[in-house]
Parts: structure tokens; sequence; C-alpha cells
């Protein structure tokens, strides 16, 4: 597949899904399996409407069963799973119910193991669109009357496997979710957009449908390690209502408000939260990066002399002028910061009511700020 798109005047290339490899796998190891002739290629449609033609690797042909490989291309937006072999056998087994096409995970691909996700707790984590892909692409082999060529007293099974996906799942968010023994077959469209951060985004806000499932009512917004560490050390919170934004903080609040928590505590280190207290909402540097100019501009309506202020503007990161803050008669800076990101939060939302409370600390976990909500806030979480 040669797709391209370009992204601030530079040429990326496209990859496919390891649902759209799944699916190809499945469609060459059924074709192989019926006709006993090996095929080099394999062709799908997406749901993107990109058709692919694919590489088969490690065939495996004889009477009984069948199976293959297709090797995962991220394209320009490599993650854990790019050059990794998702795999297809295909048997026909004796029928056991009015299935036609048995669809079932082999060794890599993971178990959901609780509720919330798109997959019943107990399957194998292939996603509903991948599981669509394969049925529409194997029927295209088989043809619609399935009694006719295969029989009435057989279905056709395909076991999905990718022997690598027990380690490469450890480096996805798979065991925040849930889903434990490898990796998840996905893709919406069947092909990955190169630098794109819509997947990532919703494999965050899978887990606040997740935990939404699950009975909870009130939700913990942190970006990332330092705010779960917070949170666990700090704060003594349980560690269950606890969900990463990343830098996407306004589509997670976002998120959360469509899905109907009332109640949202956020904690964050003040290099990534002062952004929110002038209303910026992807808090990564390539999208805005203003925390000079906030810093600044707030100090000086405290009434920070220019000296000071010249020292704020020196530092080059957020610690280096929360050392000169603490050393100041401005350590109400925080608590004011605090509260101006609760109350562009309130503007983002524009809802009543949803609660929310904000938290800052320093790189060492050590509390700077805090809105005038939140500690009342911290204790609904107890």
């Amino acid at each position: 597949m040669e797709e391209y798109v370009y992204i601030d005047g530079k040429k990326y290339r496209r990859g496919y899904t390891t649902g759209s490899c799944a699916t190809a796998a499945s469609k060459a190891a059924t074709y192989m399996l019926l006709t006993k002739n090996k095929i080099e290629k394999v062709n799908i449609d997406t749901p993107k409407g990109i058709p692919l033609s694919l590489d088969v690797y490690n065939i495996e042909l004889n009477e009984e069963y069948v199976i293959c490989s297709i090797e995962k291309d991220g394209g320009d937006d490599i993650d854990a799973t790019h050059k990794m072999h998702i795999y297809a056998k295909a048997e026909l087994v004796d029928r056991t119910n009015d299935k036609d096409i048995i669809v079932d995970g082999g060794i890599g691909v993971g178990v959901v193991t609780k509720k919330g996700l798109s997959v019943e707790v107990g399957r194998p984590a292939i996603n509903p669109v991948p599981m669509r892909m394969i049925n529409t692409e194997v029927r295209k082999v088989i043809g619609e009357d399935f009694s006719s060529n295969i029989g009435k007293e057989k279905s056709l099974k395909l076991t999905i496997s990718a022997p690598q996906g027990v380690e490469i799942a450890k480096k996805t968010f798979n065991p925040r979710l849930g889903i434990v023994g490898g990796i998840s077959i996905l893709g919406t469209s069947g092909i990955v957009e190169p630098m794109s951060d819509e997947g990532w985004k919703k494999s965050l806000s899978v887990e606040l449908e997740m935990k939404k499932a699950q009975g909870l009512d009130k939700i913990i917004l942190v970006p990332g390690n330092h705010g779960e560490e917070f949170i666990k050390d700090k704060l003594n919170l349980d560690m269950k209502y606890v969900v990463r934004t990343s830098n996407f903080i306004g589509y997670m609040l976002k998120e959360a408000q469509r899905i109907g928590y009332k109640k949202i505590l956020m904690a964050g280190h003040i290099g990534k939260y002062i952004k929110i207290s002038a209303g910026i909402f992807n808090t990564h540097s390539k999208v805005a990066d203003a925390r000079s100019e906030i810093l600044i501009s707030n100090l000086a309506m405290m009434g920070a002399p220019f000296e000071f202020l010249k020292k704020i503007e020196s530092c080059v990161t957020a610690e280096g002028a929360v050392e000169i803050i603490n050393d100041s008669e401005y350590t109400d800076f925080y608590d004011l910061i605090s509260n101006k990101c609760k109350y562009k939060i309130d503007q983002y939302l524009l809802d009543e009511d949803i609660d929310v409370g904000v938290m800052m600390f320093t790189m060492d976990k050590t509390l700077l700020g805090k809105s005038n909500n939140a500690d009342q806030l911290v204790e609904v979480f107890r």
C-alpha cells in the first residue's frame, strides 16, 4: 500500500491496523484451505474505502488446516505492534450451533476481563469492526451459500493469534483496561493515519467508559505517572478512580461529561496545569507552550516587581520558577492558578451539575496549590 497524507507540508505514509492484518490472514487462510493452493498476496477492502493488497507469510498448508500471517505496518505512525505478525488458522470443525463462521483468539491475543469495553467479558479482544471485516472478507471466499460450499454439518473456525503479543501487550494500555494475555485486534477504519492522536485519545476514553460500566460515578483525572503517584502516595486514594488524560485534558473532560461523571478531581504537575489556567486544554508543547507568559502575567497582577519577573522569565522550566516563587512573598500564586484552572474548566464544560477540583504539585510530588473546593472533593473519594 502506497497511501500518503500531507501534514504541515510533510509527506507521511499511512499504515494498516491489526484488524486489517487479522482480516487478511483469515481470508488468505480460508482461500488456501478450500483450494489447497498457496497464495503470496491477498486483497481486502477496508471501512476507510482504501483497498489493501498484502503479502502472505509463514504459510502452513495441510489437509486439516491452514495457518498464515500478515505483517503489521504502522506506516509513519509506528506503535508497539509495528512489524509484528498477526496469524490466522483456518479449519473446518463439526457444527455445534448456527454459526457458519467462528472467530476465536489464540496465543498473544488478549482476553477481556472487565466490563465496559466493546467486547464481552471472557471473549478474545477482537473489536467489533475487525470482527465484521473478517466475516465480510471470508464470505467473499466462501460465497453466500455456505451450506452448499462447505456443508451443513461443518463450520469454519478461524483462530487469530499473535505470538509476540504476550510481551508487546505490556507496552500498551491493555493491562490497565483489564485485557490480559496479549494485544487487542483493533481498528475502526482498517487504516492507520500517520501522526494521528485519535487512536490514542480513544484508548484513553475507553477507560472512562469501562469504569462507568463498573459502577463508578466519580473520577480522578491525571496526565500520567506523576499524577498517579501523587494520588496514591500523597493523597492515599484508591487507584480504581484514576484515569490518565495524557495531554488531552479538554478531550477527556468532555468525554467524562458525556459519559456522565459528576465529580471530577484533577491532579497534575504545575508545568502542564498552568496552561489550563489560560484556557489551553491540549497541554503538549507542540500545541501551545505559554508557561512563562502565564507565570509572568499572573505574578505581575499580584504586584511582583520587574526584576522578580525577569528572574521568572529566565527559568527554563516551571520547576525553576517554583524555586524562585517559594522564596518570595507570592506563594499564594499556586492557589490562584489552581482556582483559575477550575474557572476555565467550568467555562469549558458549562455544566453546573459537574463539580471539578484541581490540585497542582512539583516533580517530587509536593502539593503546591489547590482550588477552593479540592479538599472537600478529595474526601468524596475516601
